[in-house]
């Protein structure tokens, strides 16, 4: 049932949202490219600027702000369309951007006076200036309040409409929601208990282990949070830009739940090397880890699936004869396409990271970057590039014209090359041991460089490629804003298939899987972590000489 229209009021919130999601995308991407040009050993960064200063505002202003902010304005759009928003509803959301932005200016001013160069993953002994994790604070407590505006707003619309099955897309806005809401839990209390405390010199010592572990309670389930609205616009947006319909929503439900029980007791496999937890409860969570390639795999058959029904309803009915059908000069199509394409390595990468065995080779270097600008940096962006292709347009009252069609078609091709320069690089690099989160200055001179210094340029090249594909993409932003024809631009939401199985109501309980969930988390956490605090040291003193750039 889609009978809601976005009003204006709607798209202004979620158009606030993508405002900051695309100045976050040219700031974060210049300081990548930054990073580049200085590995290559020829470029010195000007002004003093330190190299670990502009890495902490490339991770933490594309991988958390810029995301967060796109995700929550789409998804903001996805529950009026689909559910409705009242105003009551509407004043809290724009509460919890406010809280958010506020919260990302606080942190974004101390990472720029060099007072939190501690890249995005803030390890201790690492320490930032107290207003850096204020700041962070702010845009967790804004987030939970944009989760139960989410989460109100289908419990209203199930009060009303009793017994029917919920629309998917809302359906999916909540479990995302549920992950985040969940797996943030952990990274606030690290910081509320720990490193806030730490920062103010009430407390002199931090526990390191146990802020890890917090840190990665949360980190991988963040992955899941960027890929989760990614996989969103798969299931319930490209079917109808296509001309097909979802192959089947059961099979998208049951995908979205498996990840919710499966994304978040996953932490311990990117702590595989650490001393201090049992290495049977690294086992548990790395068979856990394996088990999310499931739903990925489901999503895979579901996809082409659509894809060949479509086809074949328009008569190619040749073995392959489906894919000519598929609408490739179509943008909106296009571009989440070669995301979809290229998280077939990425994926394959993924799972030598949570191999025990396979993860010793690749551990801390640069291999683990490229997977990351594989999986977030390409299937996701080029998705949310798709969907703001036709999103833009719709909140601004605008068309979608042949010219930004070309653009996007254009800025697709050209962030492929890119990033095949870039994270084929960094793959290479990372397999010959070159490190992450390094300038390699420390290494000038010695054999290492001399080997690693060729993808280096590659790097390089691939950041420089990335840059103008990110000029492109501000550039389109700022026409469809602007300068697009005025009309009405279509929110393409799809159709079930009529033969398509009827989705089980077992997946509208909602106390079940949460339940589940919860469990799975104690079972993977409350014994190793008791023992993380019983028998780890209590941690590392702090480091004026860690604080910043001081």
């Amino acid at each position: 049932m889609i009978a809601n229209q976005l009003t204006k009021k709607d798209s202004k919130l979620s158009m606030a949202h993508m405002w900051v999601a695309f100045i976050s995308l040219l700031i974060g991407g210049l300081m990548g490219l930054l990073q580049t040009l200085v590995r290559t050993g020829r470029f010195t960064l000007p002004f003093g600027i330190d190299y670990y200063q502009i890495l902490t505002v490339h991770g933490v202003i594309l991988a958390l702000v810029l995301t967060t902010f796109f995700i929550i304005g789409f998804q903001f759009s996805l529950m009026s369309k689909t559910v409705g928003m009242s105003d009551k509803e509407r004043v809290w959301a724009w509460i919890a951007f406010w809280v958010m932005l506020v919260g990302t200016i606080a942190a974004a001013t101390m990472i720029l006076l060099g007072k939190a160069s501690v890249l995005y993953t803030f390890y201790a002994p690492l320490a930032a200036h107290p207003i850096f994790y204020f700041g962070l604070t702010l845009v967790i407590v804004g987030t939970w309040i944009a989760c139960f505006v989410n989460f109100h707003q289908l419990y209203k619309w199930k009060k009303a409409n009793k017994g029917e099955k919920s629309p998917l897309l809302a359906f999916m806005v909540v479990i995302n929601m549920i992950i985040w809401f969940i797996s943030t839990i952990g990274v606030a209390a690290t910081v509320l208990i720990q490193f806030i405390p730490w920062s103010l010199g009430i407390v002199d010592e931090i526990n390191i282990l146990v802020s890890r572990t917090l840190f990665w309670y949360f980190g991988h389930p963040l992955v899941y949070f960027w890929l989760l609205p990614a996989y969103m616009a798969w299931y319930g947006i490209i079917p109808k830009i296509i001309g097909g319909k979802i192959f089947s929503d059961g099979l998208a439900r049951l995908a979205f739940i498996l990840f919710l029980l499966f994304s978040i007791p996953v932490g311990f496999h990117h702590q595989l090397l650490e001393p201090g937890i049992d290495p049977f409860w690294k086992y548990i969570q790395v068979v856990l880890t394996f088990a999310v390639a499931i739903p990925s795999l489901l999503t895979a058959f579901s996809m082409f699936a659509t894809f060949e029904t479509a086809g074949r309803a328009k008569g190619f009915n040749t073995l392959f004869g489906w894919f000519k059908a598929l609408p490739w000069k179509d943008v909106r199509f296009f571009a989440p396409m070669v995301g979809m394409i290229a998280f077939i390595p990425a994926g394959a990468g993924g799972l030598v990271n949570a191999s025990n065995q396979l993860n010793l080779v690749v551990h801390n270097t640069i291999w683990v970057t490229g997977h990351f600008h594989l999986t977030l940096a390409t299937t996701v962006i080029l998705t949310f590039f798709g969907i703001s292709y036709w999103l833009v347009p719709v909140l601004t009252g605008r068309k979608l014209d042949e010219k930004t069609n070309r653009l996007g078609i254009i800025q697709t091709i050209v962030w492929a090359i890119g990033m095949f320069f870039m994270s084929g690089s960094m793959h290479i690099a990372g397999l010959l041991g070159a490190p992450r989160r390094s300038a390699f200055s420390e290494y000038n001179g010695s054999e290492q460089v001399t080997e690693w210094i060729g993808y280096q340029y590659g790097q390089a090249i691939g950041g420089s490629i990335l840059f103008i594909g990110i000029i492109i993409m501000m550039y389109t932003f700022i026409y469809m804003t602007f300068f697009a024809p005025k009309g009405v631009e279509e929110f393409p939401i799809a159709e079930t298939a009529e033969d398509a199985e009827p989705t089980p109501m077992i997946f509208e309980n909602w106390r079940l899987w949460i339940g589940i969930a919860v469990v799975l988390i104690a079972f993977a956490y409350t014994i190793p972590f008791i023992d993380i605090i019983q028998n780890s040291p209590p941690g590392s003193p702090t480091f004026k000489g860690l604080i910043g750039n001081s």
